[in-house]
C-alpha cells in the first residue's frame, strides 16, 4: 500500500502527533463559531502557508488535494443554491482550511503515529468495556492507509476506460472501484486474523 506520509524536516514534522491532533480539532471548533470571511480567508491563507511547506514539491502538493476540493466546491455550491451567495462562500473557506491543515497533519505523520494516539485516546471507553482500544487504532491506521490506495486505484480504471475509448461514467468507475476495495478488505481482514493481532469477543 501507499502512504500518505512524507519524509521530511519541516516544522510540523517536529511537531508531536498529538499536538497536531489537537490543533487540528482546536481549528475545526474555531472555523466553525465565526462566520467572518476576512478571518476565513486568513485561516485558508496560513493553513496554505503550512502544507506548502512541509516539503512537497508543489505539483504533487496540488495533485494531492485535486480530489478533496473538487468535492469542497460541489459541497459549496449545493450550498449555494440554498442559501445566500454569503453561507456558500463561508463553507468553501471554512473546508478549504481545514482540508489543508488536515493534509499538513497527514503527511507528517506516520501511521504508528496515528495508532498510537487514537488507541490512548479510546482507552477510557476500553475501560468502560465499550469498545478495544486497539481495534479502534488498527481501524483508524487502515483507512488512513486505503484513501491514498483507493484514489490510485480510481484513476486507474478511469486509464483504462480511456485507453478502450469508453466513456468514463461515475457507475462504471465507482463499481469496480467498490468491488477491488471490498475485496482488498476481506484480504486484509483475513491477514490481520490470521496473525492473531484481533482478539474476538464472544
Amino acid at each position: 500500500m501507499q502512504s500518505l506520509f512524507v519524509e521530511g524536516n519541516s516544522a510540523m514534522h517536529r511537531v508531536s502527533a498529538r499536538a497536531k491532533l489537537l490543533a487540528l480539532a482546536v481549528l475545526g471548533i474555531v472555523l466553525f463559531t465565526t462566520g467572518s470571511i476576512p478571518l476565513l480567508a486568513f485561516a485558508v491563507a496560513a493553513t496554505a502557508a503550512v502544507y506548502f511547506r512541509i516539503g512537497l514539491p508543489k505539483r504533487q502538493a496540488l495533485v494531492r488535494l485535486k480530489p478533496i476540493f473538487l468535492t469542497i466546491v460541489i459541497v459549496a455550491l449545493f450550498s449555494l443554491a440554498f442559501n445566500p451567495w454569503h453561507g456558500a462562500a463561508v463553507s468553501l473557506l471554512r473546508l478549504t482550511a481545514l482540508m489543508l491543515f488536515a493534509a499538513s497533519v497527514t503527511a507528517t505523520t506516520t501511521i504508528a503515529e496515528f495508532i498510537d494516539e487514537i488507541t490512548l485516546l479510546a482507552r477510557p471507553l476500553e475501560r468502560l468495556g465499550l469498545m478495544r482500544a486497539a481495534d479502534v487504532g488498527l481501524t483508524v491506521g487502515l483507512v488512513i492507509r486505503f484513501v491514498p490506495e483507493i484514489l490510485g486505484r480510481y484513476h486507474a480504471i478511469r486509464e483504462a476506460h480511456a485507453a478502450r475509448g469508453l466513456t468514463v461514467r461515475p457507475t462504471t468507475v465507482l463499481v469496480p472501484l467498490i468491488i477491488l476495495t471490498l475485496r482488498d478488505a476481506d484480504n486484509i481482514a483475513a491477514a490481520i486474523d490470521a496473525r492473531g493481532v484481533r482478539r474476538h469477543v464472544n
